[in-house]
This record gives structure tokens, C-alpha cells and sequence, in this order.
């Protein structure tokens, strides 16, 4: 597996890293497993000191860890720097938290004393997606490494450098060889790591068919994992939601990192009467959107991560109209160099076309009306996803009343899915199990031990 840093903007293939060999993987993984050893026993304290100093150098230098987002994907400059920001804070927040989310749990038993321990499970692996090169990462390794685990990531190929940075990031820290890895590795080689014994737990975020591989190896192997998978997450727009401002936040949930996002807004499932004016301002927003370099702050649409996911987005799109979707605007690339893709809208999707099921994973956005809000649930249902969503409405308790009802990991209110440090982060169904983020992530993968004191001479 070739791991190479290609500049989506305009091709240019910028660097190509070795993998490992077998034998630099089995000396990285017998590191981490001494490096374990050790960080087990750190106090909180010592952790926190290491992660607060890893989250104080992202937040110092947020440029230079932009800047190969932008060049190995294709973010837009600007959001890149906030995802530096988002990876920071995410790792502060656990420094600053894990401690009270890890407390032992005092139970009152009917005589003696009993407590629930949370203890670490040791070396932890994790396979994790090119889209957010770093919030990603972030997000595994910082409660983890708070709980006294030690962490082995296999990165995207297509964002080495953004990998590196990482692993480095650590390094600088403070950290010991060993408490966090970047793994340059095959998929013969993934599968050679979930087998070994001395990895406890595993974790990806991927595509659902990359979950059920991984799933799968891990539990043959019976080890605990997370699952993150994709999404198809519904916008819907009820008839009293306020259009323009509407209209601005399903653009901002439809074009965030050019549409590449697990949570991003996927199929918009608008009432009437609100359906014909949305759809005309919404389309009219996309076509206002400019493609260049992503570099240049005046960009607003980016090129795709690679070419290849540009020209699996160009097959969905036209497998969808030839099994009858009507093209309301873009389905073409941009003529232009580089990995780009018009904005896209379909609407007539019947339940018989592909694209009825699937992740568009770019940007596309699906288009159906529908009579009213039961409809708009039921349809928001009909998927074999269940990661995030959002409605929209004027009346907060009404917006509340359809979140409970749509089946996902997330539902928000007024405003597109999105993610912050002290909010769980996770999905059902086919979009995955397990939670990140929040008191929620750091429990995933420790152990709940329990200490029970009786009284020597107490009946059986």
C-alpha cells in the first residue's frame, strides 16, 4: 500500500513514504507494550501535563499543522486551521476532565464496601480516515491516553505527513516512545495487529464495509472495538423553519470540507410548503460557490481528497439518474486541474434507485419533499444509517418532539450535526457502535473493575 502524499488541487504527487517492514511492526508494537508498562502508572497529573503541553503547541502553531491538511486533502485553509483548533481543545478537555470521569464509582452494597475501578486495558489500535486528518486522531488518542492506555494508529495513506505531525506532536510533548504510534502498514499487516495478543482494544472510523472487516477480526480475536461508520444523514426543514437562515446552515451542512464529512447533511427532506422556495435558494447558494486553491482564503469550494473519490462520486451520481433521478444542477467535474466536483443536487429518488441507500460522500445533496412531518420522519427513517441529523423549525419543542423520533446516534435542532469536545459522538444501525467524546469516550475502553471489601466473618 503506497503511501504518498498526491496535492488534490493540481495532482502533484508531493511524497512517498516506505511502510513498515514485519519486523519494524513487531519492534513498534513491542515498544508500545513496554511503553504501557510504564504510562499505566503516571498519575492523572503527569498525564494532564503531557497532554496540556501537546494541546498548547497545536494552539501556538496552528498554521503549520494547517497547512498539510490543506496540501494532502484539499481542506479549505480556513477550516483546516479550525480543525487544529477542534484537535487542541479536544485534547486539553481530556487533560483538564479525565480524572473526574474516571473516578471510582462508590456502590452502597447491603454490608462492606464496594467501589467500581476504572483501569486501563493496555495497547489499543486504531484505523482512522483521511477527512479530518487530525480531529480524528484527537479524538482516539486523547481520552485514551488520560486512561492509562497506549495507542497504535494506522492513519489514511493518502495523509502521511498529517500522521507524522501527529505522532511528532506527542513526541514534543513529552511523551514516551511508545504511548502513541503512527503505523505505516497494509491491510495484510491491520489484520496482523488485531490478531496480536497484546493489542486489547480496536477502534475505527471509516466506511460501514471497512467496519465490518475490522469488526468482524476483532471479534474473532474477542476484543472490545468502536465502530464510527458512515452516514446518510437527513436535513429536515419542517414549514415554519425560517428559510433564509435555513438555507445558510444546509449549505454550511451540505459544503463543510466539500461535502466529506460522516455527519454531513445528506438527503434534505423539506414540508411544504416550504420545499419549491427552498430548493430554488438552496441551489441558487451552491452555484455562488467558487473552486480554486484551496490555499486561497476566497476559495469556497475545494477539490475532492483524491481523484479516485472524485470519479466514484461522478459514478453514483450517474448510476442514480440512469435508474431515475432528475439532475437539478452540477453531476459533472469542474473543468478545471485538479480533483474537483460541481455541486450537486437529485431529487426523484425512488426507494428502487441505488442512490436511495447510499453515502454520497462529497458534494452532493439529495433533494425530496414530502407532505408533512410524520412523512418527513418516516422517511428520515428509511435508511440503513443512523449516525446524525438535524431539523429545523421555529418551535423548539415541536424540534425536539421529531429528534426523539428519528433513529440516529445525534439529532440537532436548528442547526446542522456537528461535533465538540464535551458532546458524545457516535451512531446505530449501520453507521456503527460505540461513542467518542464527552464523559462517554473516555469509558470505552477501560476496565470496570470491581473491589468488594466484606467483613472476613460475613455468612457466604
Amino acid at each position: 500500500m503506497p503511501y504518498q502524499s498526491v496535492n488534490p488541487f493540481n495532482g502533484k504527487l508531493l511524497h512517498t513514504f516506505e511502510g513498515l517492514t514485519d519486523r519494524e511492526l513487531e519492534q513498534s508494537i513491542a515498544m508500545a507494550t513496554a511503553a504501557f508498562e510504564v504510562w499505566r502508572e503516571t498519575t492523572f497529573a503527569e498525564r494532564g501535563d503531557i497532554l496540556n503541553k501537546a494541546a498548547a503547541i497545536m494552539h501556538a502553531r496552528v498554521e503549520e499543522f494547517a497547512l498539510p491538511v490543506t496540501i494532502e486533502m484539499g481542506k479549505l485553509i480556513a477550516q483546516a486551521r479550525a480543525e487544529v483548533v477542534l484537535s487542541a481543545d479536544i485534547i486539553a478537555y481530556y487533560a483538564d476532565n479525565a480524572e473526574r470521569f474516571l473516578a471510582p464509582l462508590r456502590l452502597t452494597p447491603s454490608s462492606g464496601q464496594a467501589e467500581v475501578e476504572s483501569t486501563p486495558l493496555g495497547v489499543l489500535f486504531g484505523v482512522e480516515p483521511w477527512n479530518f486528518p487530525y480531529y480524528q486522531l484527537a479524538r482516539f488518542a486523547a481520552p485514551n491516553l488520560m486512561a492509562g492506555n497506549v495507542v497504535m494508529v494506522k492513519h489514511s495513506a493518502c495523509v502521511p505527513q498529517c500522521a507524522i505531525a501527529f505522532e511528532n506532536l506527542w513526541r514534543e510533548a513529552g511523551a514516551p516512545m511508545g504511548a502513541y504510534t503512527n503505523l505505516r502498514i497494509s491491510y495484510d499487516q491491520v489484520n496482523r495487529v488485531i490478531d496480536d495478543p497484546r493489542i486489547k482494544g480496536v477502534a475505527l472510523t471509516g466506511s460501514a464495509e471497512a467496519g465490518k472487516r475490522v469488526a468482524s477480526r476483532a471479534g474473532k480475536n474477542l476484543k472490545k472495538s468502536t465502530m464510527e461508520l458512515g452516514g446518510s444523514d437527513a436535513f429536515i426543514v419542517l414549514e415554519d423553519a425560517d428559510l433564509e437562515k435555513t438555507v445558510e446552515w444546509a449549505v454550511w451542512g451540505k459544503m463543510n470540507n466539500t461535502g466529506q464529512c460522516c455527519v454531513a447533511a445528506k438527503r434534505f427532506i423539506v414540508v411544504e410548503p416550504l420545499a419549491t422556495p427552498f430548493l430554488a435558494k438552496f441551489k441558487a447558494a451552491l452555484e455562488r460557490l467558487a473552486p480554486g486553491n484551496p490555499l486561497d482564503p476566497a476559495t469556497t469550494l475545494g477539490p475532492l481528497s483524491t481523484e479516485s473519490a472524485l470519479l466514484n462520486l461522478l459514478e453514483q451520481v450517474q448510476r442514480a439518474i440512469a435508474n431515475g433521478a432528475t439532475l437539478v444542477m452540477g453531476g459533472s467535474r469542474v473543468d478545471r486541474p485538479g480533483s474537483f466536483m460541481q455541486p450537486t443536487i437529485l431529487t426523484n429518488i425512488s426507494k428502487e434507485n441505488p442512490a436511495f441507500r447510499e453515502e454520497f460522500f462529497g458534494p452532493v445533496a439529495l433533494f425530496f419533499r414530502v407532505k408533512d412531518e410524520d412523512e418527513a420522519v418516516a422517511l428520515a427513517n428509511d435508511t440503513d444509517f443512523g449516525l446524525g441529523g438535524c431539523v429545523f423549525t421555529q418551535d423548539v419543542a415541536r424540534g425536539k418532539r421529531v429528534a426523539s423520533r428519528v433513529d440516529t446516534g445525534m439529532m440537532f435542532v436548528n442547526h446542522p450535526t456537528w461535533t465538540t469536545p464535551d458532546l458524545p459522538f457516535g451512531g446505530i444501525k449501520s453507521s456503527g457502535y460505540g461513542r467518542e467524546l464527552s464523559g462517554a469516550g473516555i469509558q470505552e475502553f477501560v476496565n470496570k473493575k470491581l473491589v468488594r471489601v466484606a467483613s472476613i466473618d460475613a455468612p457466604a
